[in-house]
């Protein structure tokens, strides 16, 4: 008899994500989530929200002890400070350029296709712009005062560099940090075992996450924006799979197909959270354990990524801005969108995480170009449903820095890159191993006996 074939926790999210559209859409176009009623009480509002949210919390739990003791490691696993500033300069510079071609691209399409021109619509949304702090702050910011609080609030870039000081000084302390150094191995390897612990709750959690925002959000909202939706959902397709996936075949050689397969499970998490910091562990993981990159490049550049790199918002701040600009009848020119570009760029580093960043940003380009702010009111609607989208193309333009910078560094270990089932999860490794059990039970006893003599 043929043995059962084993379904990956991949598979099962695909399932999930597949099944919470659909059970969220019939909910909504049957009329079933009508505001106050059973469904919407106590599925939709209750159950739902509550496994989505717990689901969310739990990761968050682990983005911060995760990013410690992985760079940390990192950084110690380097062994040079002029090693790590390459690093650093190249996945900056990846960033950023990725960052502006994804605006460029998005003004090119949707200038070309003209959306928004004749369009004079109006939208009960009222929207206040947030005030961006200035970049001088961002930089003062990013020196902790306090790195209890900076961990309690997920500042990451304080975080960054705080692990970083800490393995820094780690290395010039020498062989006497040969205990710390350990602490921080063990510490990261029991994280990476976290992680894969919630993650075999993912497939239950992306369901309700996305039953309950389909369910909410509809489809019927599309409609009266319709040019703007397809063009944006558009334009973030062709920067994934087109910009994104030549510039890794370009950069650093590799498949393409292979990174999109082994990528798909960050993408899912991604959409169903729209949150680059909440997916932090479920990236860092497969970038070291299924694309192959050592945790001393994917510890630092994943969490630099999901603060400043804004791909995704910047191709929703280009449409957004011709869109508006065309409904408001404004000829922003050459020169206009030319600064468009330039302001998303320097915003995504100026806003990094500030929360609401995408509308920050995009509030921050309507005033130096001229444009009324209060137009943001009209894509509010649907901003949520494509917030899910582009967070997934965030996730995505980490990943392939990652790995860009990881091949130049010749810290990519290519059979794992190259292997389908590297890193894949199934339901057994959850399963605690009786042997690995008794010997822990040994050494703690072993210990016991030692202290009491």
């Amino acid at each position: 008899m043929a043995e059962k074939k084993k379904m990956s926790l991949t598979v099962k999210v695909l399932i999930g994500m597949a099944l919470g559209i659909i059970v969220g859409l019939a909910l909504n176009m049957l009329g079933l989530n009508a505001h106050g009623s059973w469904i919407n009480l106590y599925i939709t509002d209750g159950l739902f929200l509550i496994i989505g949210k717990l689901f969310v919390a739990a990761l968050k739990m682990l983005v911060v002890p995760l990013v410690i003791f992985s760079l940390i490691t990192g950084v110690v696993g380097i062994g040079d400070i002029r090693e790590l500033g390459k690093v650093g300069a190249k996945s900056f510079v990846l960033y950023m350029l990725t960052t502006a071609i994804a605006i460029a691209v998005a003004i090119t399409i949707a200038a070309s296709l003209g959306i928004g021109s004749g369009v004079h619509m109006s939208s009960d949304a009222v929207f206040t712009a947030k005030e961006a702090p200035p970049l001088s702050q961002v930089l003062i910011n990013i020196v902790p005062t306090n790195m209890i609080d900076a961990m309690a609030k997920g500042n990451m870039l304080q975080i960054i560099f705080f692990s970083i000081l800490i393995g820094i000084s780690i290395l010039m302390v020498g062989k006497k940090a040969k205990a710390i150094v350990e602490l921080t191995e063990i510490g990261n390897e029991i994280m990476m075992k976290m992680v894969t612990i919630i993650m075999a709750l993912a497939p239950y959690a992306v369901f309700a996450l996305l039953a309950r925002a389909m369910a909410n959000l509809g489809l019927g909202l599309l409609a009266d924006l319709a040019g703007y939706v397809l063009v944006l959902i558009g334009t973030l397709m062709f920067h994934l799979f087109i910009t994104l996936m030549l510039l890794l075949k370009l950069l650093s050689g590799k498949s393409p197909a292979m990174f999109l397969k082994k990528f798909r499970e960050v993408q899912v998490f991604a959409f169903s959270t729209s949150s680059s910091n909440a997916t932090i562990p479920v990236t860092l993981r497969a970038t070291v354990e299924r694309l192959g990159v050592h945790n001393s490049i994917a510890s630092f550049t994943i969490p630099f990524g999901a603060t400043i790199n804004m791909d995704g918002t910047a191709i929703m701040q280009g449409v957004a801005t011709v869109f508006i600009a065309n409904a408001y009848g404004v000829d922003l020119g050459t020169a206009g969108y030319l600064t468009v570009i330039l302001m998303s760029v320097l915003a995504s580093i100026g806003t990094a995480g500030v929360p609401g960043v995408g509308l920050i940003m995009l509030s921050m380009v309507f005033t130096q170009v001229g444009l009324p702010v209060e137009g943001i009111g009209l894509i509010l609607g649907v901003d949520r449903l494509l917030d899910m989208i582009r967070t997934a193309v965030n996730v995505s333009g980490d990943g392939v820095v990652t790995t860009i910078v990881a091949k130049s560094e010749k810290k990519l270990d290519e059979r794992i890159y190259d292997d389908p089932e590297a890193g894949t999860v199934y339901d057994e490794e959850l399963e605690i191993d009786e042997k690995v059990e008794e010997e822990l039970a040994k050494v703690i006893e072993e210990v016991k006996e030692e202290e009491e003599l």
